[in-house]
C-alpha cells in the first residue's frame, strides 16, 4: 500500500518512541527521521552538526553564545539570534523541507506543530508507565540503575521545557496530538499497527471513501 501521510511521534523518553517510529517507517517503506533530522539540518543551515546534537531538544534561556562559533559558510541567514532560536529555526526549516517532499516519519523537535498546517499529518505521542521506561533505558541505554530515575525525569523535563517554549502548547498534553499510546499496553507492535489502521482510516476518510467510523 502506498502511503501518504506525515507521521510525528513525540515520545516520553524511556518509552520506545524511537523504535515504534523506525518499525513504522520499514511497514510504510517511507523515510525516517531522528537524529538523521541534525544531519538534514546541520546541511541546509551550515550550523555544526555537533553543535546541533549538543544542544538538541533543550531549551536554555542562558544560551547566548557567540554564533560565530557555531556557524559554518552558509550559516549566515540566522546571525542575529540566539543559538537556541538559531537551531531551532534550523530544525523547522529542515522539517517543513523534509514533510514537503512527501511521506515520512519524524520524532520530536516540535514536528507536530512545525507542520501545523499541513493536512496530511498525524500526530502520535508514546508514553509508558515509568517502571517500564526505566527497565529499557537501564537495558537499551546502558544507564547506571542508581542513576536510572534522575536521569529518565532530566531528559523528560528537557524535552518539555523545549516544546514548551517554542510550540503552542504543553508536551505530552492530548489536545496536541491525533493518537496518545502506552507501549507498555500495547507494545511496540501494537502501537506499530494501531499507527497504521489511524493512518488507512484518515486518508480514506480524505480520500471521501466514508467516514471513519
Amino acid at each position: 500500500m502506498k502511503y501518504h501521510t506525515i507521521v510525528t511521534i513525540g515520545r516520553q523518553y524511556g518509552s520506545g518512541g524511537r523504535y515504534i517510529a523506525s518499525m513504522l517507517a520499514e511497514r510504510m517503506e517511507i523515510p525516517y527521521y531522528d537524529k538523521e533530522l541534525l544531519a538534514e539540518a546541520s546541511k541546509d543551515s551550515g550550523i555544526s552538526q555537533q553543535v546541533l546534537e549538543n544542544y538538541d531538544e533543550k531549551y536554555n534561556k542562558g544560551l547566548l553564545f557567540s554564533l560565530m562559533s557555531a556557524r559554518g559558510d552558509s550559516g549566515s541567514m540566522y546571525l542575529d539570534m540566539p543559538l537556541n532560536h538559531r537551531i531551532f529555526l534550523a530544525q523547522f526549516d529542515t522539517i517543513r523541507r523534509i514533510a514537503g517532499e512527501g511521506p515520512c516519519i519524524l520524532v520530536g523537535r516540535c514536528a507536530d506543530y512545525v507542520l501545523r498546517d499541513h493536512d496530511n499529518v498525524l500526530n502520535v505521542f508514546i508514553r509508558a508507565p515509568e517502571e517500564d521506561r526505566m527497565e529499557r533505558i537501564i537495558e537499551y541505554n546502558h544507564v547506571d540503575p542508581m542513576k536510572a530515575e534522575e536521569i529518565l525525569k532530566k531528559t523528560d523535563r528537557q524535552r518539555a521545557s523545549y516544546y514548551n517554549y517554542y510550540a503552542t502548547g504543553s508536551w505530552g498534553d492530548v489536545n496536541n496530538y491525533h493518537l496518545c499510546l502506552d507501549s507498555g499496553v500495547l507494545g511496540y507492535n501494537g502501537c506499530v499497527e494501531v499507527i497504521l489502521r489511524a493512518i488507512e482510516m484518515k486518508e480514506k476518510k480524505a480520500s471521501g471513501e466514508g467516514a471513519i467510523w
